[in-house]
């Protein structure tokens, strides 16, 4: 069945599409710009509008697709500058031609720069009035922890990508044992789950680093941790992401958190 809303709120004005597949990826959020731009009744996108058929044939000019620069070959390269992304903030100013709305469909936003992605932090956070975002990817957790603690998630299914509640809650106890900084309790704590697996380590970090990104922005208590802690936790949850994509085994993981988060918080 085709991914369909009852209405445009529930389409955030920042939405990371996510899929495995990047086709699939892509698909989902044209049929989500389409349901944006939708003149029908009902079930958006109704397909069968003028706005919904020029969605459809790609030529709809308040549905802009934001790709990465080519090279001298014609080949994309291999990421999306920060130059791109500052075009697009001063273009998002500029009041849609035909629709109510304006949707930016960047595809492969996993691909922006670190650069690019700080560019967009104020622009998914307070875009213009009737502007959206739709950040295509396949890999969230190259996403920085602020963009997407700015934007919604859904998955290839059209369903918001919901946080696990207990995961949930054993990241909010990790980043409030860092908070209290007592090393002895935290490294009890890692200790105690050095059996856990590769797949929900990976969650975990991604987990730990949205509730940090929440923090750090306003959107849920500090709990005594400082801007410059958080920043430096944000970092260290990266490093240790990144580690575990080239084999580095979940007990080293869980060491280095035991051993570097209260440090990095203590030397704030």
């Amino acid at each position: 069945m085709e991914l369909q809303f009852d209405s445009i709120g529930r389409i955030a004005h920042a939405t990371v599409v996510a899929a495995e597949d990047r086709e699939e990826s892509l698909r989902c959020a044209a049929r989500m710009a389409q349901a944006l731009v939708c003149q029908g009744e009902g079930p958006l996108p109704c397909g069968a509008c003028r706005a919904c058929r020029k969605a459809e044939a790609g030529i709809h000019p308040d549905i802009i697709r934001v790709q990465r620069p080519l090279d001298d070959k014609g080949r994309p390269k291999k990421e999306i500058p920060v130059d791109l992304i500052r075009a697009v903030a001063s273009d998002a100013l500029v009041l849609p031609n035909e629709s109510e709305r304006k949707v930016y469909l960047i595809e492969d936003a996993d691909c922006m720069n670190s650069s690019a992605q700080n560019a967009a932090l104020k622009l998914l956070e307070e875009p213009p009035k009737g502007v959206y975002f739709l950040l295509c990817v396949t890999n969230p957790a190259l996403l920085l922890p602020t963009v997407r603690s700015r934007c919604a998630e859904w998955s290839c299914a059209g369903e918001r990508r919901e946080q696990d509640p207990e995961l949930r809650k054993l990241a909010e106890g990790f980043l409030d044992l860092t908070a209290a900084g007592d090393r002895a309790e935290l490294l009890r704590w890692c200790f105690a789950r050095e059996d856990m697996d590769l797949w929900t380590m990976r969650a975990f970090l991604d987990c730990a680093a949205d509730c940090a990104a929440e923090r750090l922005t306003g959107r849920a208590q500090t709990r005594g941790m400082s801007p410059a802690g958080l920043l430096r936790l944000e970092e260290l949850l990266e490093r240790c992401r990144t580690m575990l994509q080239v084999n580095t085994g979940v007990r080293h993981i869980l060491g280095l958190l035991a051993v570097d988060a209260i440090a990095d918080e203590r030397g704030v």
